[in-house]
């Protein structure tokens, strides 16, 4: 372990200590806030969002497995299953509150000079941009893979920024949060981009979440304790062939493929072996006393290999959900390979919560507003 007194300078570890995670947590909605979400995947945002106090009123998703999913586990969920670009918004009758998604990261066209809202079209994001545009939420929150800051030599990120500031809204610097700082057993990075209309934006202020007290680890997220009440239950995963699992039986705890005999590490890499880079993804074993590496869509791909800590297999159905902290009652549909796909795309759901409870305080100060202010 290191000492506390060694990292304590650092911005995320005073907070860790500060511990207004419970305070924060304990904040609830003055009223009903409605919430609409884009992409919403198996659930992972809506969850957090749900589990923060937010009332979904409209959820869209493309995937008909993960809109099974959402449906199978809210039934009273409106769930509009179809491509975003069929979806006209202004027939929403009830007043949007908020509106959440993480769009896929795409190039834009720099044809256009303005590099504004007609520039995007065709992308997932120009789709975002027009639903915030037909809806009119008081604040809005997109998140993404965090290279997003940096696509295209940040010209992406700026192309986005100036669409937010034409929509009429006033963007929180972007932040990249680290999901192991908000109770989650995992190193995944997503950059969170806030946005609140510009007749609030200067009465107000978003609070970016505090995190939690301690790190969680694989052995949190597998065995009893402080994140999940049971022991992780048996559930469906991938195998590997027999020649792949006598290799990576050789790998230990925490380690990947050059920890193995150079014989192995050749037979094993191929090619690959005499390239350079340190490809510590490929033949890598867990930690159970670590966070987990950034899930995949698939737990048992060559370079984002994500073996059991202690078993020689791929990481099963239920483990990724709990690295991803999913409820144990929440049940992904469709095939083995549609859950980890579900589960590898989804905000984590405690990172979700964290950020749902800085929307509903933003919202209730908004709601604390006296008339003439508004």
């Amino acid at each position: 372990m290191i000492p506390i007194k060694q990292v304590k300078s650092h911005p995320e570890i005073q907070e860790m200590l500060q511990g207004l995670w419970d305070e924060e947590h304990a904040v609830t909605p003055k009223r009903t806030y409605n919430l609409v979400e884009l992409f919403a995947g198996g659930g992972g945002l809506a969850i957090g969002m749900e589990q923060a106090g937010l009332d979904s009123i409209l959820l869209n998703e493309m995937d008909k497995h993960a809109c099974n999913t959402l449906r199978h586990n809210r039934p009273d969920w409106n769930v509009i299953e179809g491509d975003i670009t069929n979806i006209d918004f202004t027939k929403i009758e009830d007043e949007v509150d908020v509106l959440t998604g993480g769009f896929p990261c795409q190039s834009f066209s720099y044809a256009g000079k303005s590099l504004g809202f007609e520039d995007t079209r065709g992308t997932l994001f120009f789709e975002m941009a027009r639903a915030i545009k037909e809806t009119n939420p008081k604040v809005f929150l997109a998140e993404n893979v965090k290279a997003l800051s940096t696509h295209d030599n940040g010209r992406t990120l700026e192309t986005i920024k100036a669409v937010i500031d034409e929509l009429g809204y006033e963007l929180v610097e972007p932040r990249v949060l680290k999901a192991i700082f908000y109770k989650v057993p995992q190193k995944r990075e997503r950059v969170i981009l806030i946005g609140i209309r510009k007749d609030l934006a200067q009465k107000v202020k978003f609070h970016w979440p505090s995190p939690y007290k301690r790190i969680m680890t694989l052995r949190d997220a597998f065995y009893a304790g402080e994140l999940y009440n049971t022991d992780v239950p048996e559930s469906d995963g991938q195998t590997y062939p027999q020649r792949k699992k006598e290799i990576m039986d050789e790998v230990p705890q925490g380690g990947y493929w050059r920890d193995l005999s150079d014989q192995l590490q050749r037979e094993y890499m191929g090619g690959s072996y005499f390239l350079g880079g340190g490809k510590t993804g490929m033949a890598r074993r867990l930690s159970l006393n670590e966070p987990s590496l950034t899930l995949t869509t698939s737990p048992a791909q060559k370079q984002t290999e994500r073996c059991h800590p202690l078993q020689t297999r791929p990481l099963q159905v239920r483990e990724y959900a709990r690295i991803q902290t999913f409820p144990d009652n929440w049940e992904f549909q469709g095939s083995k390979n549609a859950a980890y796909k579900q589960i590898g795309n989804a905000v984590p759901v405690n990172m979700a919560r964290a950020l749902g409870h800085s929307l509903v305080k933003l919202l209730n100060d908004i709601e604390s507003l006296e008339p003439d202010e508004l």
